[in-house]
């Protein structure tokens, strides 16, 4: 098939043909046939190279628990635009539009790391320099520091510290996770002379210096975190499509404030204990025939 086009318009990403699709280079198809996965992908799309094990294990963690984080402002925003009931794709555009500043500030936190590292090399500071100028010069402003921090997880978010460990685990520490690392030890020491209570590493913190050490931009990081907490906002759309009354304001579903948790009353499953790999395929075996996720199917 000839791909000489009638308007030019130039693109480094992908073409496609009447008997294949290339993206970066490589068949899609191909790439599916070899055993490469979603995660693999994502790198060829962002970073066009195909990712060591490792990487793609560091991707696959950190997409894995951002996926889902119950009531916050995706997942109120999926279910406030589902209540006029559009078209699906409506309500998941509305959820992760919700990402900015506070929620899921990924780039932000990326171009703050990326302003001190390149100053720090500016003035030959090291990376510990560097960090604590960083914590002074935000907490003397009055400004958040990016990735500290998160108001339903008071103690510690409990994800972000496995991301760190998980990173280390893979031997895939870089100059990010190294002024992390340092940000929090200067931020936590900072609070406790100031007589502040604890706060803990957020998952942008930790996930966004992962992703950014395996070499995602901090724009792409912002866009993997979009568009992975995007099927769980899908699923929240759908689930108040199934569940939950048009508009949303019967006289027998009161108004509540949706992101305040007392507010919110789990009735799925029961906690479970996550199978081993090797123990996968007899259990998933066995929950199929047992047929009792047809009551959960969205």
């Amino acid at each position: 098939m000839d791909r000489e086009p009638t308007l030019r318009r130039k693109t480094a990403l992908s073409y496609k043909t009447e008997e294949k699709t290339v993206m970066r280079g490589y068949s899609l198809s191909d790439m599916a046939e070899e055993g490469y996965s979603f995660y693999d992908a994502m790198f060829v799309l962002f970073q066009s190279r195909i990712p060591t094990e490792k990487e793609e294990k560091m991707l696959k963690y950190e997409m894995g628990v951002f996926l889902e984080h119950s009531m916050s402002p995706s997942a109120v925003g999926a279910i406030g635009v589902s209540a006029g009931r559009p078209n699906l794709p409506v309500c998941v555009a509305a959820a992760i539009s919700t990402f900015g500043g506070v929620h899921g500030p990924g780039a932000a936190h990326g171009y703050m790391l990326n302003k001190y590292l390149e100053r720090g090399c500016k003035e030959g500071k090291t990376v510990d320099e560097m960090a604590k100028t960083l914590v002074d010069d935000y907490m003397d402003n009055g400004t958040p520091v990016m990735g500290m921090g998160q108001p339903q997880h008071i103690d510690s978010d409990p994800r972000a510290e496995p991301i760190h460990l998980r990173q280390e685990e893979l031997e895939l520490e870089g100059v990010y996770l190294k002024f992390q690392r340092a940000l929090e030890k200067y931020f936590h020491a900072r609070r406790k002379a100031d007589g502040r209570s604890y706060v803990g590493v957020n998952v942008v913190g930790s996930g966004n210096t992962a992703l950014m050490d395996i070499g995602f931009s901090p724009n792409a990081g912002w866009c993997i975190g979009s568009v992975v907490r995007g099927f769980s906002c899908a699923a929240h759309a759908l689930y108040n499509m199934k569940k939950g009354r048009a508009w949303g304001a019967s006289r027998n579903e009161p108004m509540v404030q949706m992101i305040d948790l007392s507010m919110i009353k789990y009735v799925g499953p029961k906690d479970r204990i996550v199978p081993k790999q090797e123990e996968r395929q007899e259990y998933a075996k066995k929950q199929k025939e047992e047929g009792e996720y047809k009551q959960w199917v969205i």
